[in-house]
């Protein structure tokens, strides 16, 4: 296209109109113009739109030759935008308007000289070159560092005995019956440590690496009794003497092994550090006292029983014996005797006129529920009494006390005393500090007074950690119940958490639980529930 005295000139870059006057030239219009740079090539310029119409104005009124800027070749603009934590790189690409595109290679250049190393997406690279125009296209991604596992210890004996057993998320006792002593001899390896790993380092897109936390590693606990370290591999421990395996903290002991025909007369009281394994009876009067457990294949006719493990009894415990383990206690049966244990009593058959305490769980005829019965005396549990029978129409008053934990109870109540003497003891040092800050320190003690100050803090801290964990165990007792798999018969006493129902008629197969609002409820097996009480 032809316009007399119009012409396009391109001077670095930048696309200039001329224009002279003309005779006889018809009207000009912004889009002869237009088809006139289209002709030129310059329709791909970034075109002023305000100056051409202008300039099309102009060729029609003045009578004096006049140039003005119309467009301008703009080569493509590429922006690499860093996150400010370096963990993620964007690209902005502005495609180019009559000027150079970006290449493959340009965006590279631009993403080193923005210091963009690590965790740049190749394909995606591609693609956006490829199209010429994105915004805030994520590029590249750094690596966030992976924290190392804590130490672990694998225990590498099947069914060893644990000290310390798992409570659920409902307060209960993963308990199993362990009435069978497995021994091992000196070198069994008994548990395997695995180190704490180091974990992964981290990297920013600018190749900054980011250290990653390492687990926390623990050794072996100190003082493990009857064990020793394996000479090759320090962290395999092995048996040092024959004995029975027991799980602990951080570890596992051997406890040496008593076995006894019978505890009687003639063998007189018995006082192990270990575990003690008796062929027969325990009769009247005597005394087996263990740091470890007690197994015994007969009965306990009166006489005492103390373990600091799990006492374990094939027959009966009858007679008065009083029975107190710091584990759990099972027996087939018990008859006017007392048992007490950390976390749970289990009876194969009945309870007539015992004493029943356990911080967890009671359990009565549960491997053979016809057989199960709870008659008169008292049973003190935390979380669940389960029976198949409770009662009797002939028998005295059979007394329930659920949702007790004596032992939390005394526990919270000096741990709330502490924290107030920690707590004081902080406040006392930070009103020192603050005086002797004010005198200007003329003794230099106030370092000492900040360290002090510090530990104080500290203290009070896990004294925290200590109650917010006591207060969860505390929570719990609020699930618990009493479960019934056959009938309540007789007269029956129960103390659900400080609430006393007298439960005077029968109830079937069903569960006794207590309500937020504090009633007490059975449901029976339809799932139909009344309020006792």
């Amino acid at each position: 296209m032809e316009l007399a005295g119009v012409n396009l000139v391109e001077t670095e870059g930048r696309i200039f109109l001329h224009a002279q006057p003309q005779e006889g030239r018809p009207y000009v219009e912004v889009a002869m113009l237009r088809a006139l740079m289209a002709e030129k090539g310059f329709a791909s310029c970034d075109i002023d739109e305000a100056a051409l119409v202008a300039a099309a104005g102009d060729c029609n009124t003045l009578t004096d030759a006049f140039s003005v800027p119309v467009a301008q070749r703009r080569d493509a603009a590429i922006e690499i935008a860093v996150a400010r934590d370096e963990m993620t790189a964007h690209l902005t690409l502005v495609a180019a308007q009559g000027g150079k595109a970006a290449t493959l290679g340009d965006i590279l250049q631009a993403l080193a000289k923005a210091g963009v190393v690590f965790g740049v997406n190749d394909d995606v690279l591609r693609q956006a070159s490829e199209s010429g125009r994105v915004h805030q296209l994520p590029i590249a991604e750094g690596k966030k560092p992976v924290g190392g596992g804590n130490s672990q210890f694998e225990t590498l004996i099947e069914d060893a005995p644990n000290r310390a057993p798992q409570v659920d998320e409902n307060g209960f006792i993963d308990y199993r019956e362990r009435g069978v002593i497995q021994t091992v001899q000196p070198d069994a390896p008994l548990m395997r440590r695995i180190p704490a790993a180091q974990g992964i380092e981290g990297c920013t897109v600018r190749g900054r690496a980011l250290p990653a936390q390492p687990g926390r590693d623990a050794a072996f606990a100190a003082n493990l009794a009857g064990t020793k370290l394996d000479p090759n591999d320090p962290d395999v421990l092995l048996a040092a003497v024959a004995g029975q395996a027991v799980q602990v903290a951080d570890g596992m002991i051997v406890e040496p092994i008593l076995k006894i025909n019978e505890v009687n007369m003639a063998s007189g009281n018995i006082h192990f550090d270990g575990t003690v394994h008796i062929k027969g009876d325990v009769l009247q009067g005597l005394l087996v006292k263990t740091t470890g457990d007690i197994i015994i294949r007969g009965m306990v006719d009166g006489g005492v029983l103390e373990a600091g493990g799990n006492i374990t009894i094939a027959g009966g415990i009858i007679a008065h014996a009083k029975v107190r383990a710091a584990g759990s206690v099972s027996a087939r049966f018990a008859q006017g005797v007392q048992i007490s244990a950390g976390t749970v009593i289990e009876l194969q058959d009945m309870a007539l006129d015992c004493q029943l305490e356990s911080l967890n769980q009671i359990l009565i005829g549960t491997q053979k529920p016809g057989r199960g019965r709870l008659v008169g005396g008292t049973a003190t549990t935390m979380m669940l009494l389960k029976v198949p029978i409770l009662g009797s129409p002939t028998s005295p008053v059979t007394k329930i006390v659920l949702g007790a934990n004596p032992e939390l109870d005394a526990k919270y109540v000096a741990l709330q005393e502490c924290l107030a003497k920690q707590k004081q003891a902080e406040e006392n040092l930070d009103q020192l500090e603050k005086q002797i800050t004010a005198a200007g320190d003329p003794t230099g003690m106030l370092p000492r007074i900040k360290q002090s100050r510090q530990r104080a803090l500290q203290e009070w801290g896990k004294l925290l950690a200590e109650r917010k964990e006591l207060e969860a165990q505390i929570a719990a007792e609020e699930n618990a119940r009493m479960e019934i798999t056959t009938s309540v018969d007789g007269a029956i006493d129960m103390l659900f958490d400080k609430q006393l129902v007298r439960l005077r008629t029968e109830y079937g197969n069903g569960v006794f639980t207590k309500l937020p609002t504090g009633h007490i409820m059975f449901t029976d097996a339809k799932d139909v529930s009344v309020r006792v009480g």
